[in-house]
């Protein structure tokens, strides 16, 4: 492979980890937002990033370059590192705001940030592409980078109508954000049915490709590990975290994401690195129940717990007795597994 191709493979590499760290973000947003024109964009848009990341894989493999996890990897936090440095917060942080509609309207405000680092991303691949004399790349980039302008002249029109909905429920004090239309269940099965189709192309992909897979890091930890790198003290989910004594951090970990934990944990191994905090990270961290789980809240899961998986519900009592121990969650989880 030339240097040429080298460099669109890269380039190409990097778009597909953005395409399928998107998927997560968009399911995981769908999950809160209401039944409505911005959530049918949404889910169009899931629909154009998943054909989008199968598009370039295709491409990819047409130049000969087997996508393997450890590109993947890097290709995805490299994304992720510019994204930190360039918005100083994290594109998948999907519950802030003090109600319902005000997160809706901060989801959409990075949801037209990260569509527009998508159109640079295109757009400087179509042109490295149309330089070097690949004109199927450049036509594949020119092609994705159109629906990426159209999902961004989207989500600029729904904002004002967001923010109308914040002003009539944070100022005016009429909300209108209702937990039973945000579709939380919906997403739970589209999740599973995206996964169990995941599953079927694996296998006929073969056992190889589905070792490899598996090995490519998760989102979560990803993102946590890139932010800790460039964290400052007011960043971590712990307060006054460099005036506490290791005791009191180990006492307060369980009370974190796995995001902030790995955040935590980044930040722990450039300053102090005291082998008792690491310990302890190690020891907590694991697969969320389901993508964006930790950002949830009671009332959210139950929505989703209502749809009366049993292997759900257990998955969801042990991640909680090992983290938050929400004393709501675990009587939703153990009332679900009585009527199962």
């Amino acid at each position: 492979m030339n240097k040429s191709e080298q460099k669109v493979v890269q380039y190409l590499s990097e778009a597909h980890a953005s395409e399928v760290g998107l998927v997560s973000v968009l399911r995981s947003q769908i999950a809160i937002t209401p039944r409505g024109s911005y959530r049918d964009g949404l889910e169009k848009h899931l629909d154009e990033t998943s054909r989008h990341a199968q598009r370039i894989q295709k491409r990819l493999s047409e130049l000969g370059e087997g996508h393997n996890p450890a590109q993947l990897f890097v290709g995805f936090a490299e994304t992720l590192f510019s994204q930190t440095l360039a918005l100083s917060k994290a594109p998948f942080d999907l519950m802030r705001g003090r109600g319902g509609e005000e997160k809706v309207l901060k989801n959409a405000k990075d949801a037209a940030a990260t569509e527009a680092l998508e159109i640079a991303t295109y757009a400087a691949l179509e042109r490295l592409a149309t330089g070097v004399g690949d004109e199927q790349t450049a036509k594949l980039a020119a092609s994705i980078r159109a629906d990426e302008e159209r999902m961004l002249a989207r989500i600029l029109r729904e904002i004002p109508k967001l923010t109308d909905a914040v002003v009539g429920a944070d100022v005016d004090g009429k909300g209108s954000y209702d937990i039973t239309t945000t579709g939380a269940a919906d997403a739970a099965r589209e999740v599973a049915r995206q996964a169990k189709e995941s599953a079927r192309e694996t296998q006929a992909r073969g056992k190889r490709t589905a070792r490899r897979a598996r090995k490519v890091p998760g989102v979560a930890r990803a993102e946590g590990q890139i932010r800790g790198a460039v964290a400052s003290e007011q960043d971590l989910a712990i307060a006054q975290y460099d005036t506490l004594t290791a005791e009191e951090i180990l006492a307060k970990l369980p009370e974190l994401s796995q995001i902030d934990l790995a955040k935590v944990d980044s930040y722990e191994r450039k300053n102090d690195n005291r082998t008792t905090v690491l310990s302890r990270i190690t020891s907590l961290r694991r697969q969320e129940p389901w993508p964006g789980y930790d950002e949830l809240t009671v009332t959210e899961i139950e929505a989703i717990l209502g749809e009366g998986d049993e292997q759900r519900t257990k998955d969801v009592v042990a991640y909680e007795r090992a983290h938050k121990n929400r004393a709501g969650v675990l009587r939703i989880a153990q009332r679900e597994t009585a009527n199962a």
